[in-house]
């Protein structure tokens, strides 16, 4: 490092890291067939579809806003916040701010790493995201600790760590990147795609009859090709052949490939599906799996996706966004949170009821309601009832 540099505090990098997830898949790394899965093929499963693109509409589809925190510890909308309306309408000319948090969704949920590029204008505030394909990044950690972002290209560009938003999955021991699902269950995504590829196999041979013919007596390799291609002609000549065959000359029929009721095929791909919804923490039933669903269970479910999945997924994400898109010093003012209140309101009976309570205790106001609702406004609906069969502690009825 130049003596100019050293006056600057320049970032120059240390070494290149390895704690990018797509190296493993390029030196084996963990060895044995089990070591990677493609993540290509294994969103492609039916029920890791269904869960990756369950979560991710739905973060995608609650709004996400900036909030302003107010001197009693309320809050308030701060619409007039630079970085509310790329995060709430657009952040980017080419995409909606659904598409936008669709996708980094999904990287996260696929690679175990999401990346957009910060742009801000010449104030330095945020006035778009650019999503970066998790792919074709590189991450370095400098010698100062932090972080530098390469991303491939010709040319290629390189990013400090204030220009990056990086939002991972679980993180890895490095502390650095974070680790995709499937390859923590690449075991259970390696046995489901295993078991579609068997059951496509089945399908295109229309679940023909294989095992051997056996003779009381040897035949000489002539008649054997006889009688290969006799049963070949019988059992391939049309899908609509009949399982029945009829064999003479001493020959008996020994099966020797199990059926899918024998080897409890379609039930063994039940549990891996069910294991795919336990390694994304999605209930079956939300997944399209209604076996043991009623009508009562499927509700707790619902609400259990909002608490144990969503949630927390959308913590990961407004942390990350808190913590790249605002100063420090706008992180005492100013947060960036999921509004997930819409998800677990219950039915219309309930949802009044629940009114009900809050305005007659006193802590609700009608256009209070009526803004959960999606109502207009009314004139006088901002005032608070007052029970009157209540009064302060302490306090003596008629003083």
């Amino acid at each position: 490092m130049g003596l100019l540099s050293r006056f600057l505090g320049r970032e120059t990098r240390a070494t290149t890291s390895l704690s990018d997830p797509y190296l493993a898949e390029f030196f084996g790394q963990g060895g044995g067939a089990l070591s990677f899965v493609d993540p290509t093929r294994a969103s492609g499963i039916a029920v890791a579809h269904r869960c990756v693109m369950l979560i991710g509409e739905l973060l995608a589809g609650v709004p996400l806003h900036v909030y302003r925190r107010d001197e009693k510890g309320g809050r308030d909308r701060a619409a007039d916040h630079p970085t509310y309306p790329v995060l709430h309408d657009m952040p980017n000319e080419m995409q909606t701010a659904f598409d936008f948090r669709l996708a980094l969704v999904l990287d996260v949920l696929l690679a175990g790493n999401a990346y957009a590029e910060i742009i801000r204008n010449g104030r330095g505030q945020v006035v778009g995201l650019r999503r970066i394909d998790a792919a074709s990044i590189s991450v370095e950690r400098l010698r100062n600790g932090r972080l530098r972002y390469t991303e491939a290209g010709a040319p290629a560009k390189v990013f400090l760590q204030d220009e990056i938003l990086h939002i991972r999955y679980r993180l890895a021991r490095d502390g650095v990147m974070g680790l995709s699902p499937i390859q923590i269950g690449r075991e259970t995504f390696n046995l489901a795609l295993t078991q579609g590829d068997t059951a496509a196999k089945q399908a295109a041979k229309g679940f023909r009859p294989e095992g051997a013919v056996v003779f009381a007596q040897s035949i000489n390799p002539t008649q054997k090709v006889e009688v290969l291609d006799k049963l070949r002609q019988k059992i391939e000549r049309n899908d609509s052949t009949s399982g029945i065959m009829v064999l003479d000359g001493g020959a008996d029929w020994k099966p020797f490939a199990f059926s899918s009721k024998d080897a409890e095929f379609l039930e063994s791909r039940k549990l891996t599906a069910l294991d795919i919804c336990r390694v994304y923490g999605v209930p079956p039933s939300a997944a399209g799996i209604t076996d043991n669903a009623t009508y009562s269970n499927i509700g707790e479910e619902s609400r259990a996706l909002v608490q144990r999945c969503l949630a927390p997924m959308a913590k990961r994400i407004e942390q990350a966004m808190n913590m790249a898109l605002l100063t420090a010093e706008s992180r005492k003012v100013f947060f960036v949170e999921h509004d997930l209140a819409g998800l677990l309101r219950g039915d219309l009976a309930a949802r009044y009821s629940a009114y009900r309570v809050g305005r007659d205790g006193g802590w609700l106001s009608a256009n209070e309601i009526r803004r959960m609702e999606n109502l207009p406004e009314i004139d006088g609906g901002d005032e608070f009832l007052s029970p009157l069969n209540m009064q302060a502690v302490g306090q003596v009825e008629g003083e």
